[in-house]
């Protein structure tokens, strides 16, 4: 198979096929304690997790996605346009690479559980508008009633914020599924 081969069939298809590839290697692998290893890892809850559909819009909770490699992993996973709920704890983190998946797909940020000084410096003028929210149910409301239909809305922190990715993830849920 060429490279324009492989490249023709889009990026989601050559992640799930080099995952098949991996998948076939562990199946083969004939230490005892090392295929027991990987036979403990669960399915992970919190990435990429649909939720729900409300009024049409996908729901997808990325809590799982703690840092800024997983959610630019997350973003150009999801096909069109995305509002983007993160937390805003963290002004260490470098957001400046995220910009150009944020310029191709994010029409709106909102930005909950901490300060969103760095996300606001980052992002302004990237997309086209961002909002803080007190609470996750406050951020779930402004993505609710965003007037176009054509986006899904992506929790995917970019941080670590104290609580833990099941405490994080299960509000995300209960919060949606409240809608």
């Amino acid at each position: 198979m060429t490279i324009e081969t492989l490249a023709k069939q889009g990026r989601d298809r050559i992640h799930t096929g080099l995952a098949g590839i991996d998948t076939q290697r562990l199946k083969a692998m004939r230490n005892k304690s090392l295929k027991a290893c990987f036979n403990r890892f669960e399915d992970t809850r919190y990435r990429m997790e649909f939720v729900a559909r409300v009024r049409g819009r996908e729901y997808i909770n990325d809590a799982a996605s703690r840092n800024i490699n997983a959610t630019w992993y997350s973003m150009e996973s999801i096909q069109g346009g995305l509002i983007w709920i993160a937390d805003g704890g963290d002004n260490a983190s470098d957001y400046s690479r995220l910009v150009p998946s944020a310029l191709r797909k994010v029409r709106m940020l909102i930005i909950v559980n901490g300060d969103a000084s760095r996300l606001q410096k980052t992002f302004t003028g990237i997309i086209p508008a961002i909002y803080e929210a007190p609470s996750m149910s406050a951020a779930l409301q402004k993505a609710y009633y965003y007037d176009q239909n054509d986006v899904k809305v992506l929790y995917s922190p970019a941080s670590h914020n104290g609580m833990t990715t099941t405490e994080i993830g299960e509000k995300f849920r209960r919060e949606v599924n409240e809608l």
